[in-house]
């Protein structure tokens, strides 16, 4: 859950900010692509690195670094697709559609398996890729 949050929500501003600047879909994939990669990569490190699995007994490192790798450019990775449609406008609204479902996606695992209500999940992720989506907005906007 931690990496497809953490892909889902972190690589937002690089790829929409991309996107508005250069209004250039085939830049917004590879700028998806690599802060995909670059935050699993960063996230399977991190998460290996943090805990040996002996104290907390959380685990194998190896193991919880690939799947928290993997979840984080996973989560990146499903946004970035849309930018593979050359079309500018068609590619930003199937992404924003993308987006949509990952954030209901990541409330309906929240509250499937966390026991988090589903509105209270669904709003507090909401927030964070309202928060992240501004951000984009802005340096885009400024950019282009």
């Amino acid at each position: 859950m931690a990496g497809l949050m953490d892909g889902a929500l972190s690589t937002l501003a690089p790829i929409f900010a991309v996107a508005l600047a250069t209004h250039q879909p085939r830049y917004a994939f590879f700028a998806g692509l690599a802060t995909a990669i670059g935050a699993g990569v960063s996230m399977a490190f991190s998460e290996g690195l943090s805990d040996t699995g002996d104290v907390t007994g959380r685990g194998s490192p190896y193991l919880r670094g690939s799947i928290i790798g993997a979840g984080t450019f996973l989560g990146g990775i499903l946004h970035t697709l849309p930018f593979l449609i050359p079309q500018f406008r068609a590619a930003l609204i199937v992404a924003i559609v993308v987006v949509t479902l990952e954030l209901v996606a990541l409330a309906w695992i929240r509250w499937r398996f966390f026991n988090t209500g589903f509105l209270r999940s669904f709003l507090s992720i909401t927030l964070g890729g309202a928060i992240i989506a501004a951000i984009s907005a802005a340096l885009g906007g400024a950019a282009g």
